[in-house]
């Protein structure tokens, strides 16, 4: 979902100019759109491992909304929580509860949600091990 989110963020800001910018527009919004699909290739790739770390099957990363589902049952968060994860608070504490359950602090929940593509390659990647029951 952060990648999904991610590319579209970039995609739409690729031509903010109000037209008129002729090539070298084109080549910056060009180049924006290649930055946030390679963004986007990333977190899709650490979140796979994530998910495959807590013994949850990779691709369900891709599909939308039930990869919302496999990341609350992660990180211990009731399934109702679909229905408020648009506001800021709840992503929050979804990530500091997915960095716990992975037996990280609370910075780097703050990591994963203000840079996901670095600290979601970091837990992807890194040595950390998923504990259910913590």
């Amino acid at each position: 979902m952060t990648a999904l989110i991610s590319s579209l963020a970039f995609l739409m800001l690729q031509n903010q100019d109000g037209g008129g910018g002729g090539a070298a527009g084109a080549a910056a919004g060009a180049l924006g759109g290649l930055i946030g699909l390679g963004v986007g290739l990333v977190l899709i790739i650490a979140e796979w491992k994530i998910f495959v770390k807590a013994g949850e099957p990779g691709w369900a990363c891709l599909v939308p909304i039930y990869n919302l589902i496999v990341l609350l049952k992660i990180a211990g968060k009731p399934i109702w929580w679909i229905l408020i994860l648009w506001l800021v608070i709840p992503w929050f504490l979804l990530n500091f509860s997915l960095a716990g359950k992975f037996g990280k602090g609370s910075g780097f929940g703050l990591g994963l949600s203000l840079l996901p593509p670095i600290f979601y390659l970091l837990l992807g990647f890194g040595d950390a091990r998923y504990n259910a029951a913590a």
